[in-house]
């Protein structure tokens, strides 16, 4: 179940970044925000609504998950609207790291095999986030500093939601979503910025994918260790370049292939 959790995480993160870095090259960035942090949101309320339970204790940590997931979105997102988003994601998704460091100072001994994938997982990202020399370059050395200052802020979030989850899962993600909601809602009063119903539908799917990734994770690390959890959910970038490759006909060079294949041996190594 473990497994399987993080990796709906993976398939859910990814599909919500792609989205986020097509609307945030068309969209004001807090507009995105702003709009898809609602719309999830208001899909855990519903949720809230029918299980009619919470658990007091798990808002600190889920305060804490949203406090820093601000600063992971909004340099992740301006990041996708600057730089290339089969650069910026797996940079993105070195993110793990910090969860796996935890994971460890938690007590976790996960065994060799497992050690050895997510050292593999881990150099298959850094590999396939490398610059490419004819790759179409907007601002990449901005985009590269974003990604690493998203990075850091995400594996807190992370460390965060698991310690969340140990007390409440639906209960931390809620308070981390809610956070993140009242700090953009504020900052929306001041700038108002100009958004049209139709540009919301697809701003609002980013949400509700990105709130379900949150869960998905959370309940992840309760039926399997941190560090491996981290790891496995990290490999949304994989996800998130296939779509680039599709959609925006975004291609990759032989070192980013080859990072995508160590990222893969990686998985199957901490699934044995």
């Amino acid at each position: 179940m473990g497994i399987a959790l993080s990796l709906t995480a993976s398939l859910l993160w990814g599909t919500a970044d792609f989205q986020a870095g097509k609307a945030s090259r068309r969209l004001p960035l807090l507009t995105v925000m702003l709009f898809s942090q609602m719309a999830g949101f208001l899909g855990l309320v519903l949720v809230l609504a029918f299980s009619r339970h919470l658990d007091l204790g798990a808002v600190g940590w889920g305060i804490a998950a949203g406090v820093t997931s601000l600063g992971s979105l909004a340099c992740f997102y301006r990041a996708l609207a600057v730089g290339t988003m089969s650069i910026v994601a797996p940079i993105v998704a070195t993110s793990a790291a910090v969860p796996v460091v935890g994971g460890f100072i938690l007590g976790e001994h996960p065994g060799p095999a497992a050690i050895g994938g997510i050292v593999l997982a881990l150099a298959g990202v850094v590999l396939a986030s490398r610059q490419r020399i004819h790759a179409p370059i907007r601002d990449h050395r901005l985009s590269v500093g974003l990604a690493v200052a998203a990075a850091f802020f995400l594996g807190l979030q992370l460390v965060f939601l698991h310690q969340a989850g140990q007390i409440d899962a639906l209960t931390g993600v809620s308070a981390s979503r809610l956070t993140s909601v009242a700090v953009f809602a504020l900052i929306a009063l001041v700038l108002r910025p100009a958004v049209t119903v139709r540009q919301l539908s697809g701003v609002a799917f980013i949400g509700v994918l990105d709130t379900a990734a949150n869960l998905a994770f959370t309940l992840a690390t309760l039926n399997g260790a941190l560090s491996t959890v981290a790891i496995l959910s990290s490999l949304y970038p994989l996800v998130t370049v296939g779509l680039a490759y599709v959609q925006l006909h975004e291609r990759l060079s032989r070192t980013q292939l080859t990072g995508v294949a160590a990222a893969i041996t990686g998985v199957l190594l901490i699934v044995s």
